[in-house]
């Protein structure tokens, strides 16, 4: 194994399989940390860990294990990945993660960069946008776990660290990789370990990924990693053996439990021509809803069946102020973890997830522990095979084309 990607949820970390496997990387998602050595023929390992949202101290101790497994498997390079979005609070994780990494990996100059311009995601005068607007203004300010009010990465990230908060600049990025690396020994003399980089398209970061050839760790969106596998080419190390992939047929069904706009806009799509189901905050509250009824409910649809938690951020809001959010998010996981096993139980081969934390736990109710990367649905979301009877889409909120549903299950099935 070459590089050692730790992902912060299920989602991102299938997000970065695929920008890794699209660059010609033999890649596998691991759920959770293996309890066996990896296959011969991984050249870039990825443990999706359930942590963006966990306490700080477990999603540190949680990376570390990941970190020690990762280090076991002969990894040269390591990778933290997080949200393109930098979803986080001002305790963390990902400023607590990134620097227990560093600690354990005696790293220096460690790249901060959240960019992935495909999905409209880019970072300027340490700022980050999406499309043409801060994050602060991009729905993102209503997140329910992770509301991100303030677009500067440093004086967000600063927050979360025991250090202080370096940059690289666009005007440098733009000179190339000896310019950042002259830059990031700049910003290491200065006493920063943590260096935000800017970056407004592919080129800007593959030139990062360059420049960070000789760095221990990296950290960002799945874009970062968008210049590691040329550098492994270049370096000869890569085998340029495509894995072989095969759709499944059988029936599709969809669980969303996403309140981006970007997912809620999709619902809205799928509801024009496909049945579906939503699932109020009060009746999962009440155990009203059973997931043996709304896993026959979808088995019994023409069309492609989508069951959703999809509010408006007000209704969101007003659920997590009467119940408490972490026990609406929790209670609503499980509902959707149970349905998970009901649809496959029942016959499901193809089975789409929108969100993070949904995502996350479907994986976790399905109780998978690997994932081969497939092709591509939309920038950031690939398909996985979870078992010969089993592939999966596991999608950011964030992400997707309006029609992403459809789509994915088109290019789930088989030829």
């Amino acid at each position: 194994m070459l590089l050692g990607c730790i992902g912060d949820d299920f989602t991102g970390s299938s997000d970065l399989g695929n920008t890794l496997t699209r660059q010609g990387m033999r890649s596998v998602q691991y759920v959770g940390v293996p309890d066996h050595p990896a296959d011969a023929n991984v050249e870039a390992g990825i443990i999706a860990l359930k942590s963006r949202s966990a306490p700080a101290d477990e999603a540190v101790r949680l990376s570390l294990e990941a970190l020690e497994w990762l280090r076991a498997q002969g990894c040269r390079q390591f990778l933290f990945k997080y949200c393109s979005t930098f979803d986080s609070t001002p305790e963390g994780n990902i400023g607590p993660v990134a620097e227990a990494l560093a600690d354990a990996l005696g790293a220096s100059r460690v790249l901060v960069c959240p960019a992935f311009p495909a999905t409209g995601r880019s970072v300027y005068l340490g700022h980050l946008f999406v499309n043409d607007r801060l994050l602060s203004e991009s729905g993102m300010e209503n997140h329910p776990l992770t509301p991100m009010t303030d677009p500067d990465l440093r004086r967000w990230l600063a927050q979360q660290i025991s250090g202080t908060v370096g940059h690289v600049p666009a005007i440098v990025v733009a000179q190339g990789p000896d310019a950042v690396r002259t830059c990031l020994d700049a910003q290491d003399a200065e006493g920063h370990r943590l260096i935000v980089a800017d970056a407004i398209n592919d080129t800007d970061l593959v030139t990062l990924g360059q420049a960070a050839m000789n760095l221990p760790l990296l950290t960002g969106g799945s874009g970062i990693a968008l210049g590691l596998p040329g550098v492994f080419r270049e370096a000869g190390l890569l085998s340029d053996t495509a894995g072989n992939w095969t759709g499944q047929s059988g029936p599709a069904a969809i669980l969303s439990g996403s309140c981006s706009n970007a997912t809620r806009a999709q619902v809205v799509h799928h509801a024009q021509s496909n049945p579906t189901r939503e699932v109020d905050a009060d009746a999962v509250m009440a155990g009203e809803i059973d997931s043996e009824v709304l896993a026959e409910w979808a088995l019994t649809q023409d069309g492609l069946p989508l069951i959703y938690t999809s509010a408006d951020p007000d209704t969101v809001r007003d659920a997590q102020l009467r119940y408490g959010r972490d026990t609406v998010a929790g209670a609503i996981e499980t509902l959707f973890a149970a349905t998970a096993r009901a649809l496959v139980a029942k016959g499901v081969t193809r089975l789409i997830t929108a969100g993070g934390e949904t995502s996350g736990a479907v994986i976790e109710g399905l109780s998978l522990t690997r994932l081969e990367i497939g092709p591509e649905v939309d920038p950031g979301v690939p398909v996985m095979r979870a078992n010969a009877n089993l592939v999966l889409a596991l999608k950011s909120g964030n992400f997707g084309a309006p029609d992403f549903f459809a789509k994915a299950a088109q290019v789930m099935a088989a030829p």
